[in-house]
């Protein structure tokens, strides 16, 4: 099914439209905190399959053009098998470490991104796996995160903005 609108695709649309809504995002965003969690989280689910369907993400690419990733130890394990490198170099080409022990991808965009396509698609991390993530529960305890990727995940402006329309969010500031 699709969607009663036709969903914003354009980046340089949304991110524009993200920083002149940025009070308005703000007040969303406590306004969400007073429904009652499961009732959010179905509603964001019902969206989310609503509308990542008819957005490509290899239209896109832009998560994987702009986010740091962090993996852990058997995904990095994983993707090095598969590559047929060993840890310690795989490490050096491909990682960032924390001294703490957390991993990141050490450039933007990810080295396995071509033509906007994840080349180690079955390998790739669980925090790829996830993005956008609004399929998962908890959605009210990752609204921060949602928002800091508003302005660039074009199936998360496009849920959260129709999510304000079915809520129906008071959109203009009070006077």
């Amino acid at each position: 099914m699709k969607p009663p609108f036709e969903p914003q695709i354009d980046l340089k649309a949304i991110s524009a439209y993200a920083n002149a809504h940025q009070a308005e995002n703000d007040r969303f965003s406590a306004f969400i905190k007073e429904f009652n969690d499961e009732a959010i989280d179905a509603k964001v689910q019902e969206l989310d399959a609503l509308i990542s369907p008819t957005i490509s993400c290899t239209d896109c690419g832009n998560c994987c053009k702009s986010l740091m990733v962090c993996l852990n130890e058997q995904e990095a394990d994983n993707l090095s098998s598969h590559l047929k490198m060993d840890r310690p170099s795989f490490d050096q080409k491909y990682l960032e470490k924390g001294s703490n022990g957390m991993m990141i991808m050490n450039q933007m965009p990810c080295h396995f991104l071509h033509n906007n396509k994840c080349t180690v698609y079955e390998y790739r991390f669980e925090g790829c796996k996830e993005f956008p993530a609004l399929h998962l529960p908890h959605f009210k305890r990752r609204v921060f995160t949602t928002f800091m990727h508003y302005d660039r995940c074009p199936i998360i402006f496009n849920v959260v903005e129709q999510l304000k329309k079915e809520m129906n969010f008071e959109r203009a500031l009070p006077q």
